[in-house]
Formats: C-alpha cells, sequence, structure tokens
C-alpha cells in the first residue's frame, strides 16, 4: 500500500485526477470504478476541466439508494450526471450504476456483478470511506467475500448523508442500498482512496493502522497488492506513522512524476 500526504484537500484531488488520467491515457477504454459523495465532487470538476478523451471508457458506480429512480436529485445516477458525466464525452450507455427501484433486488445485483465481469473486471476503483468505516455500503459486519447486494445502513451513515435530503421537500433518506461488496471491490485491478477533511482523521488511521475487522470494511483494502491511498494533512492527522509516508513518497522514484503537483 502506497499512502500519500498532501498539504490540503485541493492538492490531493489534484493527485488523484493525475493518475485517473495517466491510467486513462495508458488503456483509452479503461474500466473505472467510480465512487461519489462530497469528497468527490472536486476531483470529478478537476477531471472534466482537464478535457480528458472518455469516449471508450467503462465505468461501474460503487452503490446507488434503494428507491430512487434514476431522476432523483438524490440518487447517485443523478449525482454522477450533473457532477461528471455530463461533463465529459462518455457514452452514457458505458456507465452502470445499480438499479435501485428494481422489483427484484437480488437480480438487479446479480446482473451487475455479471456486467463487470463482462467488461473483464474494474482496472481501478476509486473509494472514498465514510464514518463507519464503510466502503461502498459495506457497513461494520460485511463479509470480506460479499459481492453486491442490497444492505441496511447504520445510523452513523444516515447522520453523515441525511442532510443531503430536504425533509420540507417532502424528501426523505433511505435506510437501504445496493452496494459493490468488499469482494467485488478487492477484485479491482488497482484501488485508488481519497479521502480529505479532519473529521476522517480517525476512521482513516483505523483502516489504515488498525486491525484488518469486519468492524471497518475500509481496512479490507490492508489486502489488496495494488493500492494507493491519498489524504491531505487534516484527514493524516491521527496517523502515527505520518513521518515514513512522507519519507517513503519522497524516497521512491516512481512518484517523480507527480512531484510538481506534491510539493
Amino acid at each position: 500500500m502506497d499512502i500519500v500526504i498532501c498539504k490540503n484537500a485541493e492538492t490531493a484531488e489534484k493527485l488523484a485526477a493525475a493518475i485517473i488520467a495517466d491510467a486513462l491515457a495508458a488503456k483509452p477504454n479503461l474500466t473505472l470504478g467510480l465512487a461519489t459523495g462530497a469528497t468527490m465532487e472536486n476531483l470529478y470538476h478537476k477531471l472534466a476541466d482537464m478535457k480528458l478523451d472518455f469516449s471508450l471508457c467503462k465505468t461501474f458506480n460503487l452503490d446507488e439508494y434503494v428507491g430512487l429512480p434514476a431522476e432523483d436529485r438524490n440518487s447517485y445516477r443523478y449525482y454522477m450526471n450533473y457532477h461528471f458525466f455530463d461533463r465529459i464525452n462518455i457514452d452514457k450507455r458505458n456507465t452502470h450504476l445499480e438499479n435501485g427501484v428494481a422489483e427484484d433486488l437480488e437480480a438487479e445485483c446479480a446482473r451487475y456483478e455479471e456486467m463487470m465481469e463482462e467488461a473483464g473486471g474494474v482496472d481501478l476503483q476509486l473509494l472514498g470511506i465514510g464514518l463507519s468505516g464503510h466502503i461502498g455500503f459495506n457497513e461494520p459486519f460485511s463479509d470480506w467475500s460479499s459481492r453486491t447486494r442490497a444492505v441496511n445502513l447504520t445510523p452513523v451513515t444516515m447522520a453523515q448523508n441525511g442532510p443531503y435530503f430536504d425533509e420540507a421537500k417532502g424528501e426523505k433518506m433511505p435506510n437501504r442500498a445496493l452496494t459493490m461488496g468488499v469482494g467485488t471491490v478487492l477484485d479491482a485491478k488497482k484501488l485508488l482512496m481519497l479521502v480529505t477533511g479532519e473529521r476522517k482523521a480517525d476512521i482513516i488511521s483505523k483502516a489504515l493502522e488498525g486491525p484488518m475487522t469486519s468492524m471497518v470494511s475500509g481496512s479490507a483494502i490492508q489486502l489488496h497488492p495494488d493500492c494507493v491511498v491519498i489524504l491531505d494533512e487534516a484527514a493524516a492527522a491521527k496517523l502515527t506513522m505520518k513521518d515514513y509516508c512522507y519519507s517513503a513518497f519522497a524516497n521512491d522514484p516512481k512518484w517523480d512524476a507527480y512531484r510538481d503537483i506534491v510539493k
């Protein structure tokens, strides 16, 4: 695992964007796993501003709320269209999210897994981490061999994401979601986790330096053979190995191309 600590969120987002851009340049038909949430919005805007060629790219999102149609402004399909897909030259037929209003959710999840397999698997999976320690919506007690499935959301996640829903307009956050499983995430060829902000400092330290446990599904990334974690200094505040992370980045030649970003 490579952990890169950047001075601020802006720099962290730029580095993540550069890594994705280089992966796309190396493989124009890249299969890209995508995440949502506040952390990703600026990253997607930066990628769009780079005017990259996404015309051959396929995407698979981690998750979608159960019960929200694509046109609902709180659905992750709406989020992805607004923050990313409508800003780039991607063919939307190649952009995939779970169908949260499918009549048979189990069949929908199986279909999603089949689609990823038919695409040759995910080349690069983008990840954030929730305050409950989840990647995707893999809440505590998620089995690490789990595949795409319907899950119940914890009170911590409901509190974290609830403010995005305007109750005055009759919006209510669903308490269930469809999500790639931990095993599905770990199947990706490369993982790229982006975490910024002081409020994530405690949970990211548990995920990276604590024991691997189903109570923090994000800790499963410790098992992946090709994983890059990008943090800003605020998110890295509780890491005990910060000095080592700085030293490893400074002395590893594979990061030479990115030193102008991370100064």
